[in-house]
């Protein structure tokens, strides 16, 4: 079995497992501008899945293609020389009055819940959740956000049931912008 099948398989097992035993739903946003929210998002901190657990430098972006979400989740792996990592998986809107559930499809024919859980009104920061409480993702227009916001999010984190005990800040180095 091929390097790419066996961690296609685990992920898709990871991910099945979000569906088993939920707990009590995971509120989201009331309303996401799709327009707005696509993009490119740095991965600033989060409870990795198997992956990601090593990502540098990750970036997601969304790009709206009709009735689905392109993603592109691209990383460094092990440090910020590694080698690069990217994954292409697709969503479709679960919740179209809110545009903040989906259904996020690594490998056909499973989707995993995805909900966009909080977004600043700039639309600047968001955290990414799913029911399980078990994955999470911190993430913010710029590779950086000030202590005081990152903190603020964390409690946030903390209040919708997630072990923040678990999260990992996204080591992020870029070349400043000339």
């Amino acid at each position: 079995m091929s390097r790419w099948c066996l961690l296609a398989g685990l992920l898709a097992l990871t991910m099945l497992t979000g569906c088993v035993g939920r707990t009590a739903s995971l509120p989201t946003v009331a309303a996401v501008d799709l327009d707005r929210f696509m993009g490119d998002w740095y991965v600033i901190a989060h409870i990795p899945t198997i992956l990601e657990r090593n990502a540098f430098n990750a970036i997601e972006r969304y790009e709206h293609n009709g009735d689905r979400i392109n993603t592109t989740f691209s990383f460094r792996n092990k440090g910020f020389d590694g080698d690069e990592k990217t994954y292409r998986p697709n969503a479709v809107i679960r919740d179209p009055a809110t545009n903040a559930e989906w259904g996020m499809q690594f490998i056909w024919p499973f989707r995993s819940d995805f909900r966009i859980v909080y977004l600043d009104e700039s639309y600047g920061v968001t955290v990414i959740g799913r029911n399980k409480r078990d994955y999470v993702w911190i993430m913010a227009r710029q590779p950086q956000l000030p202590e005081a916001i990152y903190d603020a999010l964390v409690r946030e984190v903390a209040a919708m049931g997630y072990e923040t005990g678990k999260l990992r800040r996204v080591p992020q180095k870029w070349p400043e912008p000339a």
